[in-house]
């Protein structure tokens, strides 16, 4: 293909960039290597590189991309503005997964493309999922009007070339509307990035969807109204494909981004596929999949998933109070069966995460304390993420609370699901942050961290890679103030960085300071890692240690439902151990 490449007369620059965003002193988050993928450029990029192998400019002209996410790249504008400059402006930027909390940075970004009158598009759950459950204008909205972005609502697939043809003949539309009409995504490009990028990343990994959309209809959630209520999926040949593409490459390490992989359809078919390219041919798969509270009914799915390859599982726990859960319409969550799906996962070595929710409605900091101390005693998780409960734009929460008009933050900068963006009923602003932070702490705790180690060399947990994760989780939130999730190696910033309407800082005081931050953090993060790792060792070599048991890893008993904290100490607990027997006993009937 390079030779034809060579030889067309025009080459069109596509710069396909994944903003980040600003952190409480308004630095952009950027570091030398950051924590997660972006499947959303994974995305757009695989799509691009089939457009311009089609060549849909026409014949004589090829398509240059290049890829940048900011989470890990800084961009460097005069160089783009002098690559444009030499191929007489012939191209575009496009603004790519661009969420809430991204979108004022997004908007910076796209500045001085738009002064220098080069087309620029913005996509991403922001723009879909207001467009979506908003009038159009809401949210921030009219300021790519105003400065003469395209917005692209919806997915690209079967899409792009359009868009590509309009910027290329100068005619960019103001808005690309598809939130009526998602596309089918099997056998469509798949998603893929070039090594060169994935590099940027801790542990060499890349991601992929293998399906999209969710039937649920969880009201904090943006999916279910950005990516629709019916799923879409990948088929076992196209998950073959990108598997294939990334291991030529020396790739072969995945996250898997569905938010529910356990209700794809065609997970048996995917996980055959992918047990045959591990078993037979070789490839050392790593992946990361997402899954519900009772993917664990699902006959064969957890064993499959570790022959596949699944060595982290991520689980939409979101809270252990029932009543929180049917606040939040997340009615598909039983506790009554976390403890059983819980334990059947550490019967097969896999870590589990989940995420975790805090300020539900009838969340309180002394309700937080008690859940996370339940938590810690009786369920056999791994690692848990928190989050606070954001009025996301997209979602029903926000939908509902922008029609009566409540009080929400201005700043889109903060809906990061880690600051308080509105009102709570029971706690102040002041509570509701202080809390997040202590819960860090709370689950964090040395003590809880070797017990975490024990329960792993208990159940096959690999230790090392277990005490990796834990050293993130433990130290992002106290040394960086960013969720872990945001994080990455070696945090990068420079005074330049900084958002345009706070002051610009003295290099002199800048430097020096960023300089003995850097050294006082890695000062501590380095004794965490020391002692966790002689922990680690020590419990390794317990005489006791692959018999280790505690009541988290006690197998499901009859009578629990009568004793443990997780079903007695909230109204909503002892509620839905009644309603579990009650449908038994008219089952048996």
């Amino acid at each position: 293909m390079s030779h034809v490449l060579e030889a067309a007369r025009r080459r069109f620059q596509l710069i396909l960039i994944k903003p980040s965003h600003y952190d409480d002193d308004g630095y952009v988050i950027r570091w030398w290597r950051a924590m997660i993928p972006s499947n959303s450029l994974a995305a757009l990029y695989g799509i691009a590189a089939e457009c311009a192998e089609r060549k849909v400019l026409g014949p004589d002209t090829a398509i240059d991309i290049t890829v940048i996410d900011e989470t890990n790249t800084r961009i460097d504008f005069a160089g783009l503005l002098a690559q444009f400059k030499r191929h007489d402006n012939f191209g575009m930027i496009a603004l790519v997964g661009v969420q809430t909390n991204q979108y004022p940075r997004a908007l910076d970004i796209a500045r001085p493309f738009r002064d220098a009158g080069l087309p620029v598009s913005i996509g991403g759950f922001h723009v879909s999922g207001c467009l979506s459950m908003l009038d159009g204008k809401a949210v921030g909205l009219d300021a790519c009007r105003d400065m003469g972005i395209s917005m692209f609502a919806g997915e690209a697939e079967g899409r792009l070339e359009m868009v590509l043809r309009d910027a290329a003949s100068g005619e960019l539309k103001p808005l690309y509307n598809f939130m009526n009409d998602l596309p089918g995504i099997g056998g469509t490009p798949v998603p893929f990035l070039p090594k060169d990028n994935i590099q940027r990343t801790l542990g060499l990994s890349t991601s992929f969807d293998a399906g999209r959309g969710c039937p649920y209809q969880c009201s904090f959630c943006t999916i279910i109204n950005v990516q629709g209520r019916k799923s879409r999926f990948r088929s076992a040949d196209d998950v073959e494909k990108l598997v294939r593409m990334n291991w030529a490459q020396g790739i072969h390490k995945f996250f898997i981004t569905d938010d529910n992989f356990a209700r794809n359809k065609d997970w048996e078919a995917i996980f055959d596929r992918l047990i045959e390219l591990k078993e037979r041919d070789g490839i050392p798969l790593g992946l990361m999949i997402q899954v519900d509270t009772l993917c664990h009914k699902i006959p064969n799915f957890i064993e499959k998933s570790r022959r596949a390859g699944v060595t982290r599982v991520f689980i939409g726990l979101e809270n252990v109070n029932p009543d929180n859960l049917t606040a939040a319409k997340k009615n598909q969550n039983k506790i009554t069966e976390y403890r059983k799906m819980l334990l059947a996962w550490k019967a097969q070595g896999i870590m589990t995460l989940a995420g975790y929710i805090l300020g539900f409605p009838a969340d309180t900091p002394e309700s937080i304390r008690r859940d996370i101390a339940i938590i810690q005693e009786e369920l056999p998780l791994d690692v848990i993420e928190f989050f606070i409960l954001t009025p996301l734009p997209g979602s029903e929460d926000h939908q509902v609370l922008w029609k009566k008009g409540v009080e929400m933050d201005g700043d889109l900068n903060i809906y990061d699901v880690e600051h308080v963006c509105t009102a709570h009923p029971k706690m102040s602003k002041q509570e509701w942050e202080d809390i997040y932070h202590e819960a860090w702490a709370l689950y964090y705790s040395p003590d809880h961290m070797k017990t975490l180690l024990r329960r792993a060399v208990a159940t096959g947990v690999p230790l090392a890679r277990l005490v990796k994760v834990l050293v993130s989780f433990a130290t992002t939130v106290p040394l960086e103030n960013v969720h872990p999730l945001q994080s990455g190696l070696l945090r990068l910033k420079t005074p330049s960085e900084r958002r345009p309407e706070l002051p610009r800082e003295n290099p002199l005081v800048f430097w020096p300071r960023f300089a003995w931050e850097t050294f006082r953090k890695h000062a501590s993060l380095a004794g965490t890692i020391i002692g966790l790792t002689i922990s680690a060792f020590l419990i390794s070599r317990e005489a006791k240690s692959k018999t280790y048991m505690d009541q988290a890893l006690t197998p499901v008993a009859d009578d629990e439902e009568e004793t443990l904290s997780l079903f007695t100490k909230t109204s909503g607990g002892t509620a839905a151990v009644s309603h579990v027997r009650k449908v038994a006993e008219l089952t048996r009937h």
